[in-house]
């Protein structure tokens, strides 16, 4: 009876079979056993897409099947098969070294079971069992280890975790936990496309913090937009507000949003001049209207912020108010234009000589008393202050 073989080519010797050679093929058998157990093999793949069949080499070493570690080279210009006969029952430690964006598939040869496939860029190594479990349609298992968590329901680090330049991808509405599976960080994409970041808390009247820790005890936490955009303080079921704390966090201050209901949707620009004392904010000039209207802030000194003398025509300012001279000759103060309501200006005689050398105060572009005409003030040491009220009267004397 002549030897027989196994699907990895070791020699099964009959009864009286290779007298005088039975030392020697021993031995090549337990070769090809040392080689099946931990042997390594280095196989080009180069090429374009192809077919590579792992063939077995009865009875003598070598077959590159019958390794327990393939390394997979070459230079790959499309996606690559490599395929071992269907009755190799075994497991294999496959490396991808191939360079080049292709997969490489590891199966049968031939039949619809199981197979392993690297993917395009995926240059790593696996293990993988040869089950020969079906005549016809054997399936190839990839034997999950510490490179995927699939299969271990509570994996625990040992270490700290280095994504080594790659990504870690949540599905969509999907995120971070705490160890009780309750406050989580949920990334999702809205039905509008718009990338969410949630943070959920299951305890009650304990908000959500976001907090710069560790290091220097002073530490600034940065939130940019990109480009124009805007940092968004979202509303609830109340206008969106922002609460500056105090150093103890146990009340503090709001900037609110008004309601839905007003429509508005203007802009406040902070002041572009230094910050001095005894002064406040007011709107000193507008651009665009109504509830998109952008408003440019000043700072502006409380109460009536008094100039120079005046001995020539000037344009006055709301707010300001004026020591007028009219001693070489009359002159005029022109209004402020576009003024808004409370607007104020006001005005003294200097010297006692708006009797002999009158001060005209031009309109501008508003009525004086209700009448589109110019004021003329002729009483000597004559002091008084304008308020703006509205299109209809315009300026208005304080005192008459």
């Amino acid at each position: 009876m002549a030897s027989t073989f196994t699907p990895l080519g070791v020699e099964l010797q009959a009864t009286g079979e290779n007298a005088g050679t039975w030392g020697t093929k021993t031995n090549t058998n337990l070769q090809l056993l040392e080689q099946i157990s931990g042997g390594f093999i280095s196989k080009s793949i180069a090429g374009g897409a192809q077919q590579t069949d792992l063939a077995v080499s009865d009875g003598s070493t070598g077959a590159e099947l019958a390794h327990r570690m393939i390394d997979f080279t070459g230079t790959i210009t499309g996606n690559q098969v490599v395929t071992i006969p269907l009755d190799v029952q075994t497991f294999y430690i496959l490396r991808n070294s191939t360079s080049g964006a292709y997969t490489v598939q590891f199966k049968y040869i031939t039949g619809s079971g199981s197979s392993f496939t690297f993917s395009a860029t995926q240059k790593t190594t696996k293990i993988v069992f040869a089950a020969a479990n079906d005549g016809t349609n054997p399936d190839i298992i990839e034997i999950q280890t510490g490179g995927d968590l699939v299969d271990d329901t509570s994996p625990q680090l040992g270490g700290d975790l280095d994504t080594n330049s790659f990504n870690i991808a949540f599905d969509d509405a999907h995120g971070i936990n705490d160890e009780n599976g309750n406050e989580q960080i949920v990334f999702q994409t809205t039905s509008s496309a718009v990338n969410q970041l949630d943070i959920t808390n299951a305890a009650t009247g304990n908000a959500p913090s976001i907090q710069a820790t560790g290091g220097d005890s002073n530490i600034n936490l940065k939130v940019g937009p990109k480009g124009t955009g805007l940092v968004e303080v979202l509303g609830a079921t109340n206008p969106g507000s922002i609460q500056l704390n105090c150093e103890a966090n146990s009340h503090g201050i709001k900037l609110t949003s008004p309601a839905h209901s007003s429509g508005q949707s203007y802009e406040l620009k902070f002041p572009t001049g230094n910050v001095t004392a005894g002064t406040f904010l007011k709107v000193a000039s507008v651009s665009g209207s109504g509830a998109t209207g952008v408003g440019q802030l000043s700072f502006s000194a409380a109460g009536t912020s008094w100039q120079a003398v005046k001995t020539t025509g000037f344009t006055a300012a709301a707010g300001e108010g004026y020591f007028i001279n009219t001693t070489s000759s009359a002159f005029t103060m022109t209004l402020p234009s576009s003024p808004s309501i409370g607007d104020e200006v006001s005005f003294i005689d200097y010297a006692g000589t708006f009797d002999s050398n009158n001060l005209t105060i031009g309109r501008n572009s508003e009525k004086i008393q209700g009448a589109a005409a110019d004021l003329t003030v002729s009483t000597e040491r004559a002091a008084n202050t304008l308020v703006y009220v509205d299109s209809t009267q315009g300026w208005l004397l304080k005192v008459k």
